[in-house]
């Protein structure tokens, strides 16, 4: 009797045991797996938030905020240092996930509030590094714009302390760290400021902020003409320049209409074409001369203007035009080129006399 209970005993121990094995197996291999899969992915987030990180910029503010003298002595700057913020991140989550996969257990729920934790330090990084590169900006604009000032630079310094305080109380705030210290000091240090400003303005700073508005306000008042004068030189130039543009324009469009005659160069004005012509003259036999004369009256301008010569043999004479604009033509002998003077005796162009006429 005694012998077989202590069988039936061992039988249900082996049962018992081989039933826990094979239920644990298949929930270490999801723990297993879940582990392999999550440290791909957060190798792979961790590059991606270092590339966008350097995409955007982060970085250069970073720089300018100063933290990267504060993190010379380290082996990571402020990219790397969030771009491993999010490696770890993702193994937590995938720590929580694989041990999830055993039930609840206590390990869960301290990797559980360590992964709600993560992204409240994430953003108090960001803030901190954001509060530095406004800092670094407002005490190079105070420095610059009170550099006539002793005080200048102290100003300066005193306005980046200020915004550095306020960022990093925000970023202790947002990860929950000595909540009920910060808070006070902050609304301590913003009360202390704002009362000074009211009692400066309320009281003794009344009268200095009067005489420096009247200083600026009579300087403004004794560039007033100068500006003026340079606004007017201004519209004078431009209006100087939009008369040469319309003198150009005429004098293009004038060029254009002139009609197509057989010298290059003719007076722009009256002009004999297109009226009604005259053609007479004598053909000598060879070796004499023949006159040839050309007239009209033109309908466009109400001008009159003629052309008349005399021309010789092309052996070697000459002959002379002139007409009522007071052109003259003269040709060389035959193989040279015509001269064309104008009314001030000026050559106006060179034509061929081999051409017909």
């Amino acid at each position: 009797m005694n012998s077989s209970s202590l069988a039936i005993d061992i039988q249900g121990g082996l049962s018992d045991a081989w039933s826990s094995v094979a239920t644990f197996v298949p929930k270490l291999a999801g723990f297993l797996v879940i582990l392999v899969v999550g440290w791909l992915v957060a190798k792979v987030v961790a590059k991606l938030v270092s590339r966008i990180l350097h995409r955007i910029g982060f970085d250069r503010m970073v720089e300018r905020g100063g933290i990267n003298r504060m993190l010379e002595n380290s082996n990571y700057d402020a990219v790397d240092i969030l771009a491993k913020l999010a490696y770890y991140a993702i193994l937590l989550i995938t720590l929580q996930l694989g041990f999830g996969a055993f039930g609840p257990n206590p390990v869960s729920d301290m990797l559980n509030g360590i992964v709600a934790w993560l992204p409240r330090a994430f953003v108090a990084i960001v803030i901190v590094c954001i509060a530095g590169a406004i800092a670094s900006a407002v005490k190079d604009l105070v420095s610059n714009m009170l550099s006539g000032l002793e005080y200048g630079r102290m100003l300066g310094r005193v306005a980046a302390v200020f915004i550095w305080g306020i960022g990093i109380i925000a970023a202790l705030n947002q990860i929950g760290v000595g909540t009920s210290v910060t808070m006070p000091i902050l609304i301590t240090v913003l009360a202390t400021i704002g009362g000074v400003l009211v009692v400066g303005f309320g009281g003794g700073l009344v009268r200095p902020m009067q005489q420096r508005w009247d200083r600026w306000l009579n300087t403004i008042e004794g560039e007033m003409p100068e500006l003026k004068g340079h606004a007017q030189a201004y519209q004078r130039g431009r209006e100087d320049a939009a008369r040469q543009r319309e003198a150009a324009r005429q004098r293009s469009t004038s060029g254009q209409q002139m009609p197509p005659g057989k010298w290059a160069d003719q007076p722009v004005g009256a002009s004999g074409y297109g009226a009604q012509p005259g053609y007479g003259g004598a053909q000598p036999s060879s070796g004499g001369s023949e006159q040839r004369g050309y007239g009209g009256q033109s309908g466009q301008g109400g001008g009159q203007s003629g052309y008349g010569g005399e021309r010789m043999d092309y052996s070697g004479g000459q002959y002379g035009g002139g007409d009522a604009s007071g052109w003259h033509r003269q040709d060389p002998p035959m193989g040279g080129r015509g001269r064309y003077s104008g009314p001030a005796g000026g050559d106006t162009g060179w034509d061929d006399p081999s051409v017909d006429r």
